[in-house]
């Protein structure tokens, strides 16, 4: 079982839409994916029509209590579609941190958790909260491969910086360097904001960048309006072609890396 988790700490980069989109055509190749909210605000879980609220058990239940097999799959819901699952959040997460943050051993939950399902998923994707703190510790430790999106606009930037920086602190206290690829999204090659923005990531980030773009494509949105994967709702469109090419890369990455 592979885990990713999709991480920046800046919002509206497009961590989300990367999640559902690479989640759909993963299922689409005959893999089972579990996808794990862990951002308070549940855009992950709302996007599939859960209304986290109303769940008796979600993320935030494997924080407040040591959960067996068994229980950790109560806590997950389906989708509409057969090959996709989702461990949904809740808004209690957003006083994980001071409820729960200094216990002892809080930042390896999801990491066990995650192991006692390896029999069960081929693929976990963890949509993280844009904040620094225990869950996105979690998400962080528990992943085979971090993939950043990278909104491509300067104040993007800053967030990025940021998330490579706390890669660097908690690959020095594991002693062990995180395996991340940097995304440019929402590029709109007609303004010069994106170009000179895609040029900075290219010099910046080249051993971690992947080589191409996520473009500005207006069936995102309309693919979450009517709650499908993108895959789905716009199979030939240029935002779903985009998002092929970046999973057979991810893929042809994690064969490279076995070797």
């Amino acid at each position: 079982m592979e885990v990713w988790a999709v991480a920046n700490q800046k919002g509206g980069v497009g961590k989300t839409t990367t999640t559902i989109a690479l989640a759909g055509l993963l299922a689409e190749c005959g893999k089972k994916v579990l996808l794990v909210d862990t951002d308070p605000h549940a855009s992950l879980s709302y996007y599939f029509g859960i209304e986290s609220e109303d769940l008796d058990l979600s993320v935030y239940d494997l924080f407040a209590q040591v959960s067996s097999k068994e229980q950790i799959l109560q806590s997950l819901c389906p989708t509409q579609y057969n090959n996709i699952d989702i461990l949904p959040a809740t808004m209690g997460l957003a006083t994980l941190d001071r409820s729960l943050g200094a216990r002892s051993g809080m930042g390896l939950v999801l990491k066990k958790a995650m192991s006692k399902l390896s029999q069960n998923y081929d693929y976990v994707l963890i949509d993280c909260p844009p904040i620094l703190g225990v869950l996105m510790v979690n998400a962080l430790a528990a992943s085979d491969r971090i993939i950043v999106p990278v909104q491509t606009e300067f104040l993007a930037l800053k967030g990025l910086e940021r998330m490579i920086k706390t890669m660097d602190m908690m690959a020095v206290e594991q002693d062990k360097p995180f395996n991340y690829t940097v995304v440019p999204t929402m590029f709109d090659k007609r303004t010069k904001a994106s170009l000179l923005a895609y040029k900075h990531l290219q010099e910046m980030y080249k051993d971690n960048i992947w080589p191409n773009v996520i473009p500005v494509d207006t069936n995102f949105r309309n693919a979450s309006l009517a709650q499908k994967v993108p895959s789905h709702f716009a199979p030939n469109s240029r935002g779903v072609f985009s998002y092929k090419n970046l999973l057979s890369y991810l893929l042809k990455s994690a064969q490279r890396s076995i070797k």
